[in-house]
């Protein structure tokens, strides 16, 4: 079972084109590539287009966990200049609500197309990608006796010392199921395993 992650979304973002990129006057042909960002330390970046004249087109698929506090994706596209520099074409600044009207536990693919601005605010291009939220796969982990336990008609013989749930030092996490345990007591306990 995969760790349950609570703290983000997970969305399949595929960076298809761009159309009308210019650099100082001149239509962008080549050595154009698209970084994606989101509000964590994480980013992803396409490869260099290498053909496509003003319209270069990757079609490569990220697939990216964004933070539940996150509110924006960043679509930065940049173009490597033959003299080696590296200059920015266009920015698309895309609010999360946009991409995920539908619902976060949808998983339609939406086919988008944003306008970029340069960094003076100026119209710049315009950005082709999809988006498909993945819902997260839920498992309850199988419950089997810890070592020195053994169970017998749903009550434990001997002391309850824990419930395997994965291998040492695992980020798993077990789900608990209230059942009734007797021991050699009149008083009946409840436990969480």
């Amino acid at each position: 079972m995969e760790a349950l992650k609570a703290s983000s979304r997970s969305l399949e973002i595929t960076v298809i084109s761009c159309e009308n990129l210019c650099v100082d006057g001149n239509l962008v042909t080549e050595n154009a590539y698209v970084v994606v960002r989101t509000e964590s330390i994480n980013s992803y970046t396409t490869s260099m287009s290498r053909e496509g004249g003003s319209y270069p087109s990757w079609n490569e698929k990220f697939p990216m966990d964004i933070p539940f506090h996150a509110r924006s994706i960043t679509f930065e596209v940049q173009c490597k200049m033959p003299t080696g520099a590296v200059r920015p074409v266009g920015v698309a600044r895309i609010a999360l609500s946009d991409l995920l009207a539908g619902g976060s536990q949808t998983e339609n693919l939406e086919f988008l197309s944003y306008r970029l601005s340069n960094w003076d605010g100026r119209r710049n291009g315009v950005i082709n990608f999809s988006v498909k939220a993945k819902t997260p796969e839920y498992s309850i982990p199988s419950t089997k006796p810890a070592k020195g336990m053994v169970m017998n008609s749903g009550k434990f013989e001997r002391e309850v010392t824990g419930v395997h749930v994965g291998d040492k030092n695992s980020n798993r996490v077990a789900i608990g199921i209230p059942i009734q345990v007797q021991w050699g007591y009149p008083a009946t306990v409840l436990a969480c395993i």
